[in-house]
């Protein structure tokens, strides 16, 4: 059984920054890529950032320069630095693992940005 357990959320002002930290529970031999996503009210889930197990990461276009995703594979932890944070970055953020054709989910943690 694999759980991913997401911490780091919380409330900030415009301008402000965070660290997500989604830590892999369970026995887990290897992944193919892990990221986050995000879903505001109203709108649909949306990709924010991943990273492969080879360390290729890839962002949307709209945190690009703000937001770092990165790993610590001792830890079993990938993280998710966000600077500058906008309100518009106010959403459930979602840690997510693909391992061939499976898929996990963490449970979402809410960033809530202030203007």
């Amino acid at each position: 059984q694999v759980q991913l357990v997401e911490s780091g959320g919380g409330l900030v002002q415009a301008g402000g920054s965070l660290r997500l930290s989604c830590t892999i529970r369970g026995t887990i031999s290897s992944w193919d890529l892990m990221g986050w996503y995000r879903q505001a009210p109203g709108k649909q889930r949306e990709l924010v950032a991943i990273i492969s197990s080879g360390g290729s990461t890839n962002y949307q276009d709209s945190v690009k320069g703000r937001f770092t995703i990165s790993r610590d594979n001792a830890k079993n932890t990938v993280y998710l630095q966000m600077y500058s944070l906008k309100p518009e970055d106010t959403a459930v953020y979602y840690c997510h693992l693909a391992q061939g054709p499976m898929r996990y989910w963490g449970q979402g943690i809410q960033v809530t940005v202030s203007s």
